[in-house]
């Protein structure tokens, strides 16, 4: 890890990233997070549920859409720490040549990234240091990559939670779809709110007050509006637990909703 990385690091403070990495089991986290964690967990005892169901929804998506719908290129924004099953890991073995570009601006999981994010010869991964929101550079970077004349799946996973405002956070997702031709796929999950888990909404303001960055709840419906434009596939916007199960042993709810839509 080098100094400029490490300088970057706070672990005075828990991140998102280190305490989602915790609840999946993870080793890259430090005291700070496992405490935060713990306290989250007390308020909400299903939370690592969602971790758990929020990755295993990651590779049906990436699974169905490389197998089924041929897509060889993914774009993943908002990667988190590197855990088993990843994104290109999933991908590569349904097609060993898919192109897989991954993109944070966690310094942790950069430091990472380096290292773990290694796909098979046939193919090609790589890792771009940015933030959601510059959209222009994530898709000036990723192109060198990326075939961006050909589809690629766009995967927003937990991340556009962490866009406070409403209209900004969909503007960003619009304007990544809208630089992706036809044949392109959206995979995005959000936690959202509802009035039959308050216990969600405790453990959120907890961490809001706690953590960094801040997280933004949305309702279903608001979960819904990323996908306009696009052809959802079945079942719809549903708990990511939900869409299309393959035997996994999951909660029959999360609080976590995702969806996948394909571009016309």
């Amino acid at each position: 890890m080098t100094d400029d990385i490490r300088s970057r690091i706070d672990t005075s403070r828990p991140h998102t990233a280190r305490i989602w990495n915790y609840w999946t089991g993870g080793k890259d986290n430090y005291p700070v997070d496992r405490e935060a964690g713990d306290r989250i967990r007390a308020l909400h005892p299903g939370i690592g549920d969602y971790a758990r169901a929020d990755r295993l929804f990651l590779g049906r998506a990436v699974r169905h859409l490389a197998a089924e719908a041929g897509v060889r290129q993914f774009l993943d924004i908002g990667t988190g720490l590197p855990s088993a099953d990843n994104t290109h890991e999933v991908a590569q073995r349904v097609a060993p040549e898919s192109r897989v570009v991954y993109v944070d601006n966690d310094p942790l999981v950069l430091a990472h990234a380096r290292a773990l994010l290694v796909g098979t010869p046939e193919g090609s991964t790589d890792y771009l240091d940015a933030d959601l929101r510059d959209v222009d550079t994530i898709l000036e970077r990723a192109a060198r990559t990326l075939d961006l004349s050909r589809p690629v799946v766009l995967m927003l996973l937990g991340v556009v939670i962490f866009v406070e405002d409403d209209e900004e956070s969909y503007d960003i997702v619009r304007r990544l779809m809208d630089a992706l031709p036809s044949g392109s796929h959206l995979v995005l999950s959000h936690t959202i709110t509802s009035p039959a888990m308050p216990d969600v909404d405790a453990a959120v303001a907890f961490w809001n007050e706690h953590g960094t960055p801040r997280l933004t709840q949305r309702t279903p419906d608001q979960v819904a509006r990323y996908f306009d434009g696009l052809k959802l596939l079945d079942p719809g916007v549903v708990s990511c637990s939900h869409w299309r199960p393959d035997g996994d042993e999951l909660p029959a709810e999360v609080a976590m909703y995702a969806g996948v839509g394909h571009k016309p």
